[in-house]
């Protein structure tokens, strides 16, 4: 196996980390919520057992293996087609990466893993080594909590082959929790329930039923620690996220998925534009947010560039269809991918795949809709109505060009037997996904 060790200033720390091996145990972890307005935790044991995966520890299964460090990570940005690889690979071939969660170590968490997971009972050498140098250490762009995105972006990953009209096949082959906790976060001015930023109630609801409560708002404050903004940190439990509210539990099963999939597509130079951002997905992926695409799963992208510049970011441990807090439990994961380039012709890809985001479970075909998939070029629009009407005809476009379906009946069918459901409401760029069930489609 091949391995990429890599990181300025931190390679031989890490190297020296990965020697230490796995197998500590996280002691003491609250399954207690708290924010910067929330209550103390109240700490119980979790998961004692759980192998808590360090950079370099454990076995990474990949034909590859990709870290996330200080001087290769993107944080708030994702890779434009200019970008500089930190890996190469062969279509076909795996890889392995470490992604990082930004929850616990952003601005308004005060930006340091250690003392934040501390105060929820986490000890030190249960917090991940790579997010501690990323919080500390990372300057490859100018950090401003207001403007750019939260999500820890690793890669891009150079694919050999991929050109632009090709597809880049994304086979999930495992999403493992890196950590037995993570974190749900609502922050003022984001989420479903946000004030705009006029200062008035979204349309539908009134001032009184905005999340968080405007009372609560400390905006504007030079110190993001005091906009008042709440993050529920929840301990993981034999395979289920618990958050405590009181003297009760709440406890749900976790899904672990990469809740960011992406290959280059902002064609500007600066790493930085507001095309680059990463928080709305666009037409090459990014910031999608589908919860169907954790193991097992397929993700298909138009390539844009040359080697297609795969990335990954924004780790889940589970989340529900809208994600209308603003984030959802988010939680450091170790992904693998087998990639492979599809050329236009071949029947490798779906057809709708060579233009549109596209997924696939064991069980069904997924179309998808995006409100504004072109990286808020020109604007930025948050329609779902868009995104469900493009998710829809993208659906029909893949069972009339795929399945041999006419238009009408397909439409008809689609009615009768699929499923659409609301992606996320919080990426500025609204999603729809939809369930094509593989067992309707029988020969005659």
């Amino acid at each position: 196996m091949e391995t990429l060790w890599s990181g300025l200033g931190r390679r031989e720390f890490l190297r020296a980390v990965a020697a230490v091996g796995a197998g500590a145990g996280v002691v003491g972890v609250a399954a207690c919520s708290s924010g910067s307005s929330a209550n103390s935790p109240d700490n119980t044991a979790a998961a004692a057992d759980f192998t808590i995966l360090q950079p370099g520890e454990g076995e990474p299964t990949g034909d590859h293996y990709l870290q996330s460090v200080p001087d290769q990570v993107l944080w708030g940005y994702v890779p434009t087609v200019h970008a500089a690889p930190v890996l190469r690979m062969r279509s076909g071939q795996t890889v392995t990466i470490d992604a990082v969660s930004h929850e616990g170590i952003l601005e308004d968490q005060g930006r340091n893993p250690v003392e934040y997971f501390g105060a929820q009972g986490v000890s030190e050498a249960d917090v991940l080594q790579d997010a501690i140098a990323i919080a500390a250490e990372y300057n490859r762009t100018p950090r401003n909590f207001d403007k750019d995105g939260p999500h820890v972006v690793t890669g891009p990953v150079f694919v050999e082959g991929a050109e632009p009209g090709d597809v880049l096949k994304i086979e999930i082959l495992q999403a493992v929790p890196r950590v037995p906790y993570g974190v749900v976060s609502s922050r003022h001015g984001k989420g479903a329930l946000a004030r705009t930023a006029d200062k008035e109630a979204p349309a539908g609801i009134s001032l009184a039923e905005v999340m968080p409560p405007v009372a609560t708002d400390g905006r504007p404050n030079p110190d993001p620690t005091k906009y008042g903004n709440v993050s529920t940190f929840t301990a993981v439990e034999d395979g289920h996220g618990v958050m405590s509210y009181g003297a009760a539990r709440v406890r749900f099963p976790l899904r672990p998925f990469m809740g960011m999939m992406g290959v280059a597509f902002s064609q500007d130079s600066d790493p930085t534009a507001a095309s680059a951002n990463s928080i709305p997905p666009t037409v090459g992926g990014g910031n999608i947010d589908i919860r169907l695409l954790g193991e097992g799963a397929t993700f298909y992208l138009p390539v844009f560039a040359e080697g297609a510049l795969f990335y990954v970011g924004d780790p889940h441990m589970a989340m529900g269809d809208g994600e209308v807090a603003l984030t959802a439990m988010e939680g450091s994961l170790r992904g693998s991918y087998r990639l492979s380039v599809c050329k236009p012709g071949s029947g490798d890809a779906p057809s709708v795949a060579y233009r549109y985001p596209f997924g696939e479970t064991a069980d069904a075909w997924v179309p998808i809709g995006l409100s504004d998939p072109d990286g808020s070029i020109g604007g930025q629009g948050s329609d779902l109505d868009v995104a469900m009407r493009r998710a829809v005809v993208n659906a029909l476009d893949f069972l009339e060009t795929d399945q041999g379906m006419d238009r009408a009946t397909a439409y008809a069918y689609l009615s009768a037997a699929a499923d659409f459901s609301v992606s996320q409401v919080v990426d500025r760029t609204v999603g729809v996904h939809g369930q094509v069930y593989k067992s309707h489609f029988v020969e005659s």
